[in-house]
């Protein structure tokens, strides 16, 4: 099981992700994966990153499909990969409605057909074997009902390599047979090892669907994984709680929360309907103190170092095969190479 590091992404402060990633580098960790919402952006940051670093991949986890047209994301990746000499893995995600809608100000749409119809443009692109002509459901290039002017056309910049790895962010049962389907990898959030049977129906469904090419290589499975270290186990519980809280509480609407849906078939629905309800009346604090310990114990590895490498095992049993660590502390980077080896 690889390890790699999550940046996620800034807050109100900006902060200088350089000496964290270098050290993770330093420690043999295999990839850095940098997030957006809608403060910072992944990209400008993992070429930062590329020009300071020499051997770690630079992932995005993840870009926002909806806020980048098919064709922008393909030359943003095949810039990025020459520039850093083919590190790029590129991870997607169609985000949420809140923010596709309210911040950029385009139709969330149809997520699984935005999702297929967007991972082909992106490798039609690539392959430069003829100017793009695409007509789907999501996307309509050269567009119908413009000007009349736009024609097909092939990509300027011949890619450092004809396809650069794709993973796709998916939850539910369909996106996840999806990701299984069509891409390189899955990028889980709040993944339980202990619930891994949520996600092997969907991820069998899709595995039989999966091309010859794609099925030669590895399907990654690279969930993202809060780490706290400490001796005094319900205060690292107690850290990871406002993030749960504002994802499985804040995100979306009251009957539109992709991450209470998760949390719920985890088994914690009425532990959630409360979490939610707090948080949306404003009572943050108290929604974090709501969400259990035991889900918090299932998607995140807390405690000291000799629990956290007892549990790790778990996550090896579920099949992943890149644990992402989300930790800006050095110690823990330290603690996981240790570990994990």
């Amino acid at each position: 099981m690889k390890l790699a590091l999550n940046l996620g992404y800034w807050g109100a402060k900006p902060f200088d992700p350089v000496p964290l990633v270098q050290h993770a580098e330093r420690l043999g960790f295999d990839s850095v994966w940098a997030a957006e919402s809608y403060g910072s952006d992944a990209v400008t940051l993992l070429a930062y990153l590329a020009a300071r670093t020499e051997r770690i991949r630079l992932g995005s986890a993840v870009l926002q499909m909806p806020a980048r047209s098919p064709a922008l994301t393909a030359m943003t990746a095949a810039t990025l990969d020459h520039l850093s000499r083919g590190r790029v893995l590129l991870g997607l995600g169609v985000s949420g409605p809140q923010v596709i809608e309210g911040w950029h100000g385009v139709p969330y749409g149809k997520p699984l057909t935005r999702t297929r119809e967007y991972v082909e443009i992106l490798r039609t692109i690539w392959k430069r074997e003829q100017p793009l002509e695409f007509h789907g459901e999501e996307y309509d290039v050269p567009v119908k009902g413009g000007t009349g002017l736009g024609k097909p056309l092939k990509l300027i910049l011949h890619p450092l390599r004809p396809s650069i790895p794709i993973y796709l962010a998916a939850i539910g049962p369909k996106n996840v047979a999806l990701a299984a389907e069509i891409a390189e990898g899955w990028l889980p959030v709040f993944y339980s090892p202990f619930k891994d049977d949520e996600f092997r129906e969907a991820l069998a469904e899709g595995t039989k669907r999966r091309s010859t090419a794609l099925r030669q290589a590895v399907f990654e499975i690279a969930p993202t994984v809060t780490i706290v270290m400490g001796e005094d186990l319900p205060r690292c519980w107690a850290s990871v709680k406002p993030h749960l809280a504002l994802y499985m509480g804040g995100m979306g609407a009251q009957g539109r929360n992709f991450y209470k849906e998760l949390g719920a078939r985890y088994g914690y629905e009425d532990a959630l309907e409360k979490v939610q309800s707090l948080y949306l009346t404003g009572r943050r604090e108290e929604a974090a103190a709501a969400v259990p310990d035991e889900l918090v114990d299932e998607v995140a590895l807390c405690g000291p170092k000799e629990r956290i490498k007892e549990r790790l095992d778990a996550w090896r049993r579920a099949g992943v095969t890149t644990l992402i660590c989300a930790t800006s502390d050095t110690a823990t980077l330290e603690t996981m190479a240790e570990v994990a080896s």
